[in-house]
């Protein structure tokens, strides 16, 4: 049976060390569902939605958050959507043979990461750092470094034998003036680092933090659900062709029969035919 798609956050009582493990299946599943991505760009798009999950629970505000990588590489972009509720959606778009590597830069290239948090009350903040060559992780400590300059560790992993899943924890240090935080933090890094990627995609939450921190006092809150959501809608696709102009979207059907939009993210398609279109332009002009 398969688990539930969740985030888990954790605190530990003698250090100013929070963390967060996540896994998910499902919401991964429905990602590479939509397109026919290969196996690199399915192992990135995994990473990143994990990490978007876990960055995302670092906020203390409702908000939406996009966490884009673009670059030179085979892969140009890849793109996560999320908000406080742990909805996420994801794409990636990518040219020609992508080689079968799991560094950065031998799939996206030459580029950087833009993280874009838009709260429901107050302005949008957007953070850009350069793409590691190694790996996304450490692309997003970097991040962390530059923004918040608090010590943080993200270990992210994608498995795509039999079920597609991915997982993946976070372990930052708590603003604080205790002078021995740096080797608190080292240490639990230590433990934390131990985590298998087999550990993480197929045990219970529960039993991977018992395995890493045993040792430790540990409070582990409830967890959060997390699932794909796509915002697409026939709404959306209306308001589309109304941005396009009656006369233009009729040249259109004319010329193709019919209107299609489909939906990169979950793979709908939307269709309109010459009424639906006629229907759509006389119930806005009367």
């Amino acid at each position: 049976m398969s688990k539930p798609d969740q985030l888990h956050r954790y605190l530990f009582d003698h250090y100013q060390v929070r963390g967060e493990l996540v896994q998910l299946q499902h919401s991964f599943q429905q990602i590479l569902e939509a397109q026919a991505y290969p196996v690199p760009v399915q192992r990135l798009l995994g990473e990143l939605l994990t990490a978007t999950s876990l960055l995302t629970a670092t906020l203390k505000f409702e908000c939406h958050i996009t966490v884009q990588l673009q670059g030179d590489g085979p892969v140009s972009l890849a793109v996560i959507n999320g908000d406080h509720n742990q909805h996420l959606r994801g794409v990636a778009r990518w040219q020609g043979e992508v080689p079968d590597s799991s560094r950065l830069a031998d799939l996206v290239g030459k580029g950087y990461i833009a993280i874009t948090i838009t709260p429901n009350d107050g302005e949008r903040y957007q953070g850009i750092v350069e793409l590691n060559e190694n790996s996304l992780a450490e692309s997003l400590e970097n991040y962390f470094a530059q923004s918040e300059q608090l010590p943080t560790r993200i270990w992210l992993f994608t498995g795509l034998t039999g079920q597609p899943a991915a997982a993946g924890m976070l372990l930052q240090a708590l603003p604080s003036d205790d002078a021995g935080q740096r080797d608190d933090f080292a240490h639990l890094e230590a433990l934390t680092a131990t985590v298998k990627a087999e550990e993480l995609l197929q045990l219970d939450a529960q039993e991977v933090l018992y395995r890493l921190y045993h040792q430790e006092a540990v409070r582990v809150f409830d967890p959060q659900p997390v699932r794909f959501q796509c915002t697409c809608s026939k709404e959306k696709c209306e308001q589309a062709l109304l941005q396009v102009g009656q006369e233009e979207a009729m040249e259109i059907i004319q010329e193709q029969g019919n209107i299609e939009m489909h939906c990169d993210y979950c793979g709908r398609h939307y269709r309109f035919d010459g009424s639906d279109v006629q229907n759509l332009f006389g119930q806005t002009l009367h």
